[in-house]
């Protein structure tokens, strides 16, 4: 059985990374996989652990991260975010494509990795469309939105280090080519 590909999405807080992917995650043509990050933030409203995110303790994240046990790892407004490895070569090993929504900082360390990696970056259409997304979740305070905006001027200077840029004006648009890069990557790994 071929190995399945390693595919790295990025792009900053509040683009769409999860709408885009929602809408082709399911294309059995594609055989993806979604890897779950595992995380030390609380939950959002509707969000489940192990469906969403593994969610953790600070302690158990940073004996992983000791353990050598996560492709990547950040930390973001105080909380830990990481990719656990095995879950990874597990479903790499049965021939599906492993999708990692990650941000900057891990892609950069997945890429030094795995240099096969296939990498694809969403931007907005603006930054000041990026805010409104961002605002219009209502879910965090203002020093925390601000973070978020801070961090993704400096993400937005990173995109050119990706193999593939999509802009999410539309998000179906954007799922429909990210789908099609997927599917010529495929192709040429065989």
């Amino acid at each position: 059985m071929k190995k399945g590909l390693l595919i790295i999405i990025s792009g900053p807080s509040g683009v769409g990374k999860g709408t885009i992917r929602s809408y082709f995650m399911n294309d059995p043509e594609l055989k993806l996989a979604y890897s779950i990050s595992m995380t030390t933030r609380s939950p959002r409203v509707g969000e489940k652990d192990g469906i969403d995110y593994i969610f953790t303790t600070k302690a158990k994240f940073e004996e992983a991260i000791a353990n050598d046990e996560l492709l990547e790892w950040a930390e973001f407004v105080g909380n830990y975010y990481g990719t656990p490895i095995s879950q990874i070569e597990k479903l790499r090993n049965e021939g599906k494509n492993v999708i990692l929504e990650i941000e900057v900082q891990g892609a950069t360390q997945v890429r030094e990795k795995c240099p096969d990696a296939l990498s694809i970056f969403i931007i907005p259409p603006s930054m000041e469309e990026l805010e409104k997304r961002i605002r219009g979740r209502r879910s965090e305070p203002e020093e925390v939105v601000q973070q978020r905006l801070a961090k993704a001027d400096k993400e937005m200077k990173m995109m050119n280090n990706y193999k593939y840029i999509v802009c999410n004006d539309d998000p179906k648009l954007a799922a429909d080519l990210i789908s099609s890069i997927i599917k010529r990557n495929m192709e040429t790994a065989e």
